[in-house]
């Protein structure tokens, strides 16, 4: 009897899903399965955050670079191949917010509906399809539980007596080798065994027995969790099949290789580029900014006079336009005027009279040669030459309302002198000031003081004495607002003080 216990048996518990309370997997499966429904929500969520920042990054890349490119030197095909790129982002940005619109307004809101008519919650708590997946294994597990515990029961009692009939042979047998042996313990010792042996043959039999009873449950036991299981089975089956189907969704919403849109617009930047024509930007810088531009050439030209009769109404409108344009087309966007450089005219009478000395002088600025005179002379000629020249010219009568009271001279500004404003490049502005926008010999308003850092975009080396020279990160001060041509003027860290493209830095905010 006692060869039927070994030691080393012992309660192992297994991982089996038959094993009593091992259904709990399959129950927290359900559970689950509706925090994956909140996972996949926030992760589409995510994806739409990121597409719409990166649409936002786009278009602000587009914009910000447009504007480089427009006030940049680049011309021609070749620009309109690099705004190409531009468009491109902006049209790829609405593609991305067209993802992020399809992520949020379908993806996820299909996900939130079918998470809401797939998991009901309880006023208790939890989820309705919890419980009833629990309450489904326990009542399919509860008869083969009951049988399995009493198979427990049985095989502890019959172990525990297989036990004690082993301790109770040991000593008998110990009793026989001791010569001094009491006879009456000696058969204590015995009758101690035989009882321990017939409680072992009745422990296993009852151990037996409740394991046949236990058999006979477990194919009912099997078929019942069985079911059960099944039945979850098919319902994580839903969501899986669900899932699939709006990955393939968001797959289909982020795959935007497929959109004939983005395709369009990759044809569309292609031929754009591929129209950028070399030779055409060529011609076209040509015929605008070199030898193909026209080019008013010096020509002998008559002196025509001041007045064309004697007591005619004196007109200078078109002789002095004239001359102002031959004047302007020697100046460059740099030439300062000096605060002394004036136009003075004499001998002309307010009443219209001849005065006794029929004479006026005209004082042109040594800078400003007139009409003929090469600006590429070189400066000993121009220091042989008399600052001042002097045009005499007949006493003319001049309409008196025409004529300010006080003689036209270097500092009292001139008024309108004729009827033909838009002729005359002295005439007063439009708020009746003596210095008009024609003349040419007045001093430039000076411009409101400004102090704005700024940082430079690109290198730049100066061309000319007065312009700035930088490289691109290096910082210095604005003091001045940009005029018509693109320039501002600002002092570098080390105090030099010049002109600089303003397309070339940015403000530092």
């Amino acid at each position: 009897m006692s060869g039927t216990y070994n030691d080393s048996l012992t309660d192992v518990s297994s991982d089996s899903f038959w094993e009593v309370g091992n259904y709990k997997r399959a129950v927290r499966r359900v559970d689950d399965g509706n925090r994956l429904c909140n996972d996949l929500m926030n992760c589409i969520h995510e994806r739409a955050r990121i597409e719409k920042a990166y649409a936002q990054q786009l278009n602000e890349w587009a914009k910000r670079w447009r504007q480089l490119i427009d006030k940049g030197p680049q011309y021609g095909t070749l620009e309109q191949a690099w705004n190409a790129l531009m468009a491109e982002a902006e049209k790829v940005s609405d593609l991305h917010m067209d993802v992020k619109s399809s992520l949020m307004g379908e993806d996820f809101e299909k996900v939130k509906n079918w998470q809401k008519d797939a998991y009901h919650k309880q006023m208790i708590g939890g989820f309705k399809e919890t419980k009833e997946a629990e309450d489904g294994f326990r009542k399919a597990q509860k008869p083969w539980a009951k049988k399995l515990k009493e198979v427990d029961t049985a095989k502890k009692t019959y172990f525990a007596a297989c036990k004690e009939e082993k301790l109770a042979t040991s000593r008998e047998n110990n009793s026989k080798l001791e010569n001094n042996a009491n006879p009456d313990a000696q058969k204590k010792l015995q009758e101690k065994v035989e009882k321990c042996q017939q409680e072992v043959q009745k422990t296993k039999e009852r151990y037996e027995k409740s394991l046949e009873e236990l058999d006979k449950v477990t194919p009912q036991y099997m078929e019942n969790m069985e079911q059960v299981f099944e039945q979850w089975q098919q319902f994580e089956d839903k969501r899986i099949g669900f899932f699939k189907e709006l990955l393939l969704d968001v797959k289909k919403h982020l795959d935007l290789s497929s959109s004939a849109k983005f395709q369009t617009v990759y044809h569309t930047l292609e031929d754009t580029i591929q129209a950028a024509d070399p030779d055409e930007d060529l011609k076209w810088f040509r015929a605008n900014h070199g030898p193909g531009m026209h080019m008013n050439w010096p020509q002998f030209e008559s002196w025509k006079g001041l007045a064309a009769h004697t007591g005619s109404v004196l007109t200078f409108g078109p002789f002095l336009k004239d001359w102002s344009i031959d004047m302007n087309r020697t100046l460059s966007r740099r030439d300062k005027k000096k605060p002394g450089d004036g136009v003075m005219l004499t001998g002309i009478s307010q009443t219209g009279e001849q005065p006794a000395k029929s004479s006026s002088s005209l004082a042109v600025p040594r800078s400003l040669e007139p009409v003929g005179t090469n600006p590429f002379e070189d400066e000993e000629d121009e220091e042989d030459t008399p600052q001042e020249q002097t045009i005499s010219c007949p006493t003319v009568p001049v309409i008196k309302d025409q004529v300010p009271t006080k003689t036209a001279s270097s500092v009292d500004k001139t008024q309108d002198w004729s009827d033909d404003e838009a002729g005359n490049p002295f005439g007063a502005d439009s708020n009746g000031n003596g210095n008009g926008n024609g003349n040419p010999f007045e001093d430039e308003p000076s411009s409101p003081t400004v102090s704005v850092p700024v940082k430079a975009l690109y290198d730049y080396e100066g061309q000319e004495q007065d312009e700035l020279s930088f490289k691109a990160g290096d910082e210095f001060i604005k003091i001045g607002e940009e005029d018509d041509q693109g320039w501002c003027k600002g002092r570098l860290k080390d105090g030099t003080v010049g002109l600089y493209p303003a397309n070339y830095v940015e403000d530092i905010q």
